[in-house]
């Protein structure tokens, strides 16, 4: 079958690493089901692969990709959770032995990938391959972080920082559709702009003073953003991360967490039943995944390459 495949890693030189062509199908163990790719997302974490950022060489070759949305054994329509793990108390994202797809297991850049069965979500018919591609990873992480880890009723104001991304994306558009004042930053104005033609109430320079200090920051930048994030969070707040872009050391004025009682909370992806109460958001309000374009999965290394370049907004959606 056709597949997507990291061959080699390079921090500098991603690109080099990624090889499209012909790669076995996939093993099916016991419990384990095949479904057929409609459609894919590509993520940042398909991007750390190829630099080497958490997986070892041992583990290559390996087909990349995190999310998918295809056709089941059965015919059904469905929507793949790329957590595999075993529960702890109902949440399999607390399995410390958890992985997604494309670290120990084959991912979904290819024509077929094999997963749990119970990780098969049943696709809304109104949603399309494509929308539905973009919910496993960017959009649930940011439904979890909103209506779970934030802790705020609708009418609180959000601070998204970093526009532009698909966690960024998804925060924006889920927090507009829940009720929330959304406010966002970025360094570009296009980016801004497009914030707020995709529901943001303002939007900002980063770094920028606020008006008014929020309810709740989140956070998917890290070292870049962090002093301003927890400046611009109201005593009480919280400020809910869940990645870092720009890097994994922030330092942090311990004084104001504690004097002000603010609240850092971790959040990563989401349950299988999360993404199963997503998608009927979605279905619900009418809210649709912002997609920055849309490609054949030959034509990958596009994709790659303007995600390496900083020039996407919203989700590359891969077809097949």
């Amino acid at each position: 079958m056709f597949a997507v495949i990291a061959t080699q890693t390079d921090p500098d030189d991603p690109i080099k690493g990624l090889t499209l062509g012909e790669h076995p199908e996939p093993a099916v163990p016991e419990g384990w089901t095949t479904v057929t790719v409609r459609a894919a997302a590509l993520n940042h974490h398909d991007l750390w692969t190829l630099k080497g950022v958490g997986i070892s060489q041992d583990r290559l070759p390996i087909v990349l990709g995190c999310d998918a949305a295809g056709v089941d054994e059965d015919g059904n329509e469905v929507i793949v959770h790329s957590v595999i793990g075993t529960p702890v108390d109902g949440d399999e994202t607390l399995d410390p032995a958890r992985s997604l797809l494309s670290e120990k297991y084959d991912g979904t850049f290819a024509e077929k990938v094999a997963v749990p069965r119970r990780n098969l979500v049943p696709k809304p018919a109104a949603i399309s391959f494509e929308e539905a591609a973009c919910l496993p990873t960017a959009w649930l992480t940011a439904y979890r972080m909103i209506f779970d880890k934030a802790g705020l009723e609708p009418g609180s104001t959000i601070l998204v920082q970093g526009a532009g991304g698909g966690v960024a994306t998804a925060l924006i558009a889920l927090g507009r559709a829940g009720g929330f004042r959304v406010w966002a930053t970025s360094r570009s104005q296009d980016k801004r702009e497009r914030a707020l033609a995709l529901g943001a109430d303002r939007v900002f320079e980063t770094g920028a003073r606020l008006p008014e200090r929020v309810d709740a920051v989140m956070e998917t930048v890290g070292e870049a953003t962090w002093k301003h994030s927890l400046s611009s969070l109201r005593p009480g707040g919280r400020i809910v991360t869940c990645g870092a872009t720009s890097g994994m050391v922030a330092p942090t004025q311990l004084a104001q967490v504690y004097f002000l009682q603010k609240s850092i909370i971790g959040s990563t992806m989401g349950t299988r039943e999360q993404l199963a109460r997503l998608a009927v958001f979605l279905e619900q309000t009418g809210v649709r995944p912002a997609i920055d374009r849309v490609l054949p999965l030959a034509e990958a290394e596009e994709g790659f390459a303007a995600m390496h370049r900083g020039e996407v907004f919203g989700k590359v959606v891969f077809t097949l």
